[in-house]
């Protein structure tokens, strides 16, 4: 397999010396890496057809003075959206942007693209930028007793698309809020693509210092865009009694491969609420991690995806436990149609001294067809012994007494699937606080059973 990104590359995406640096051993890391493949227990159900021989990176794009110059559906969700302030990316370039408010502004509160933070920003972005997503898989090694045999390491090939993120990201957003500071409305960023055949390597790094506040919204969307390859990496910091939400919502048109790992740095007393809704693009990987580092840290991870047609969805998770009175709560529901798969890999991890741990860990899938698979694999590794720890999984077709109960109240099918699908993904969406964004998803899905 070709390996065709040189050190070029590293060069004209310029920057400080201590990036460039950073992107060249990560280059290095990257070009020494096979592509994880079925062998890979992390990647048992799942594989990428990549020749990066024939991969282009997204041309440029002009900056546009108004959004009727979007696309289409980017100026459906901008007059639709509640966010105080957000970032259009088309491919590398900010191409729209809204300030931030003022009186933010004056508080401290930083919200630009990751490009333009380097440059203005330094000291901030050197201090956190990797520091959550390396360009190495992250070895979540679990601590075990003495004489007892810990977790296998990861393997090394898992951090080969981390390692091409670090190296070759072109843009993404940026996020500070000081300490003590509240953000009302949520910030965001959307993220489109528009040249089939290419590539995108974009980052998203979020830092709540102590007791701060703020809600992050973080959507993709495109048309059909056969061989196309979104890469990405998330880096949320949440500093002791923080509280930071953050939401991605992935809605690539068919063709879009996309692979992105979002983890959260979790510290004493700090909460972190995670969504991830994966409903696009033909092959998706993403990887949810919560490191919860500080005694009283609290993660909630949420997740719904809906797969049709020939998509193939994964999605791998960790709760990783290393400080004790933490507690966290997994919830992930998916739908399966025509001949899609989709496959859920979640581990709660324990270790040795983290006491008083809860945690719990829900998967369920709902089969709308005989000819679609699911693969859900939950696991626990305890090492503490004094915890509150449970995971399952269940999948199942649709209840057929509730369809005929429906069908037979003159309610035609592609809309009765649509109210059975969202009755079931109802307990995810009613934990999520975002009017505008529930309702968007509940748009996607009535699109998804032809009910819209």
């Amino acid at each position: 397999m070709t390996q065709p990104f040189t050190q070029d590359l590293v060069t004209q995406a310029g920057g400080p010396e201590w990036l460039r640096n950073k992107r060249r051993e990560s280059l290095d890391l990257f070009n020494t890496l096979e592509v994880p493949n079925e062998g890979v227990e992390a990647w048992k159900y799942t594989r990428v057809d990549v020749d990066f021989g024939e991969l282009r990176p997204h041309p440029k794009r002009e900056r546009v003075a108004d959004i009727a110059a979007l696309p289409q559906s980017v100026q459906k969700r901008l007059t639709s959206t509640d966010v105080g302030a957000y970032l259009v990316l088309d491919g590398p370039d900010v191409v729209y942007a809204t300030e931030l408010p003022a009186d933010l502004r004056e508080k401290g509160v930083i919200f630009t693209d990751l490009k333009t933070a380097v440059e203005q920003h330094a000291d901030k972005v050197q201090q956190y930028l990797y520091s959550v997503v390396p360009a190495e898989v992250p070895d979540d090694t679990t601590i075990a007793a003495p004489g007892t045999t810990p977790s296998k390491s990861p393997d090394p090939s898992e951090g080969k698309f981390s390692a091409l993120a670090a190296a070759l990201w072109t843009n993404g957003a940026f996020v500070y809020v000081p300490r003590g500071v509240e953000v009302e409305l949520p910030l965001g960023s959307f993220r489109v693509m528009s040249e089939a055949g290419t590539y995108t390597a974009t980052r998203t790094l979020v830092v709540a210092e102590e007791n701060a506040q703020v809600t992050f919204i973080d959507e993709q969307d495109s048309e059909e865009l056969p061989g196309t390859y979104a890469i990405g990496a998330v880096e949320l910091v949440v500093k002791s009694g923080a509280r930071l939400r953050y939401v991605s919502i992935q809605n690539w048109g068919k063709g879009v491969t996309h692979i992105q790992r979002q983890r959260g740095d979790v510290h004493r007393d700090a909460t972190l609420n995670s969504l991830v809704v994966t409903m696009g693009g033909t092959l998706s990987r993403t990887e949810m991690q919560s490191y919860l580092r500080g005694q009283g840290s609290d993660s909630e991870m949420l997740a719904l995806y809906f797969a049709n047609e020939d998509q193939h969805f994964d999605h791998y998770t960790l709760q990783h436990h290393a400080a004790p009175h933490a507690h966290s709560d997994l919830l992930y529901k998916g739908v399966n149609a025509d001949q899609s798969v989709g496959v859920f890999s979640g581990m709660i991890k324990v270790d040795l001294g983290a006491q008083k741990t809860d945690a719990y860990q829900k998967h369920r899938t709902l089969m709308l067809s005989s000819e679609a698979q699911n693969f859900s694999v939950p696991q626990l590794e305890i090492n503490a012994n004094d915890v509150r720890c449970s995971h399952g999984s269940t999948t199942g077709p649709v209840n057929q007494e509730a369809l005929f109960f429906l069908r037979s109240r003159g309610i035609h099918k592609e809309l009765a699937e649509k109210m059975l699908v969202t009755a079931f993904l109802e307990d995810v969406l009613s934990r999520v606080p975002l009017q505008s964004v529930v309702k968007y998803i509940e748009g996607i899905i009535a699109e998804k059973v032809g009910a819209a």
